[in-house]
């Protein structure tokens, strides 16, 4: 049975003000704050009024909520790919209305062309759902006309990459996401990073970063390095972990020195995903002498036997060949040891022989205990860093696992702290005025389920499964997502930040 014909039904009043009223619904509102029971009244993709459950109103369309939950969409602080080139479903289906793109380094698919071209070719053919933009910093070097190798640069080329940060800032992007671990970000210096800090705190945009080490011994000096880019700015660590830090006291060790960066003023942030692997380019295991834009076919030449002593200790170091799970082609669903095997190479010579580029994997380097005090801290958003076709469960399972595994199998979080860290948190670090939270004015992006019924499919098996649970999916009021399937219809918009 669709889900349309189990929960709305049509109202006789035609000529009703409000489009749409979702009735006797528990209501979960994003700010953290106890759900109450209530009816929600909606009119040209707008929450107009929340009503009391003794008050009433008409619609030209009702949908009886009984039973169930209505919360705001969830915004996805870290996502990737394009939403004009591959459907965003698989988002939809666990709760997603909003996700944040042209994330650690790279926006080439929004900015590349510039951000007023994707916004008007985004407006042609719609969007399944929101979509916050991001001006990637490698992107930004390509349009300042820097190449990826270079390292110190000149006034000149500091004053064009200063300029094309502005001039996307201008046409909407939110601010700057840094990948420092990655190509050309590796190789950004401390005089390139301020110039970059300087404008957006200037703008008042944020910084998201992928920060240059997350290894347990380095992310302290890696948050320093972030904060200095805008000591009074708005910054935000992407993704954040612990790689082979163990436990809850750990985790609280860095949620104290985070708070120590906002006691001196820095507007500091940070969004996690809730697994303890991470999913990245196989590249993180090479030294950054390995690098694009190196000859690697020549180093192989002149330091293989270095390349092969700093491939074996680094492969140890991050739990072994075991440790190590290919997501691309052709090696998908092997682990490094397996496809090391079949190749009849050892898996140092395997890795060697694939190179920096050859492919991206999920890396089981991180422990339980820390991840999951992370999730519950308050101050920490959620997010996927997933994609459509990244194999990797946080792309399809992240905020499924949120309320099925923190709040109902572990009690490790309220409903409301869930909703609030996945809602109202996230619309806050990035400054969204009309999103993340249920009032009057806010934009009708609406989740409702039942949250007993709200299962993680996806596993590292089987990545590509769709969560279940998230009953009804609306975006400016209209259902983008229902009973397991997408409608097909775009409401969704490029947000633009708030001046």
């Amino acid at each position: 049975m669709r889900l349309l014909a189990c929960l709305m039904l049509f109202s006789s009043a035609a000529f009703a003000d409000a489009d749409l009223i979702i009735e006797n619904a528990m209501i979960v509102d994003g700010t953290g704050a106890d759900a109450y029971p209530g009816h929600i009244v909606v009119a040209d993709g707008v929450i107009t009024d929340v009503l009391a459950p003794d008050e009433k109103t008409t619609a030209k369309q009702v949908i009886d909520a009984k039973g169930r939950v209505v919360a705001p969409g969830f915004i996805d602080l870290h996502s990737h790919g394009n939403p004009l080139t591959h459907s965003f479903t698989n988002f939809l289906a666990q709760g997603v209305t909003t996700v944040t793109l042209g994330m650690d380094g790279s926006s080439d698919s929004l900015t590349g062309d510039g951000l007023s071209a994707w916004r008007t070719k985004a407006a042609g053919k719609g969007l399944e759902l929101n979509v916050i933009p991001m001006s990637g910093h490698g992107t930004v070097r390509h349009k300042a006309g820097i190449d990826d190798g270079t390292r110190a640069l000149s006034n000149t080329q500091t004053a064009a990459l200063q300029q094309a940060l502005r001039d996307d800032l201008a046409a909407g992007s939110f601010g700057l996401s840094l990948g420092l671990e990655y190509v050309p970000g590796v190789y950004a210096e401390e005089a390139e990073m301020k110039a970059l800090g300087a404008v957006i705190e200037a703008e008042d945009a944020i910084i998201m970063s992928h920060m240059r080490s997350e290894d347990n011994a380095d992310v302290e000096d890696a948050i320093d390095e972030l904060v200095a880019m805008a000591p009074s700015g708005r910054v935000h660590i992407s993704h954040l972990k612990v790689v082979y830090g163990k436990g809850t006291a750990r985790a609280d060790e860095l949620l104290a020195f985070m708070e120590g960066k906002r006691t001196s003023g820095t507007r500091l942030s940070a969004d996690v995903y809730p697994y303890a692997a991470s999913f990245t380019g196989v590249g993180i295991i090479f030294p950054e002498w390995a690098l694009p834009p190196t000859d690697y076919k020549a180093l192989r030449e002149s330091r293989d036997d270095e390349l092969k002593a700093y491939l074996a200790a680094r492969i140890k170091k991050r739990g072994g060949p075991d440790a190590l799970l290919f997501g691309t082609a052709p090696y998908a669903g092997k682990t490094m040891a397996e496809a090391a095997r079949e190749a009849g190479k050892s898996p140092v010579d395997f890795m060697a022989d694939l190179g920096p580029t050859g492919g991206s994997a999920a890396h089981f380097v991180m422990d339980r205990a820390l991840v999951d005090r992370l999730v519950m801290a308050d101050e920490v958003a959620l997010s996927t860093d997933g994609s459509p076709t990244m194999r990797h469960p946080r792309g399809y399972g992240t905020y499924a696992r949120l309320i099925e595994y923190y709040v109902r199998e572990k009690g490790l979080m309220s409903l409301e702290a869930a909703i609030h860290e996945a809602t109202g948190l996230p619309a806050e670090i990035m400054q969204i005025e009309d999103r993340g939270i249920i009032k009057p004015g806010m934009a009708a992006d609406l989740i409702i389920f039942r949250p007993e019924h709200v299962h993680e499919e996806t596993n590292f098996t089987t990545p590509h499964k769709l969560a279940t649970g998230f009953d009804m999916v609306l975006v400016r009021g209209q259902s983008a997502f229902e009973y397991g399937k997408a409608t097909g219809k775009r409401m969704g918009q490029v947000l633009t930040k708030t001046p």
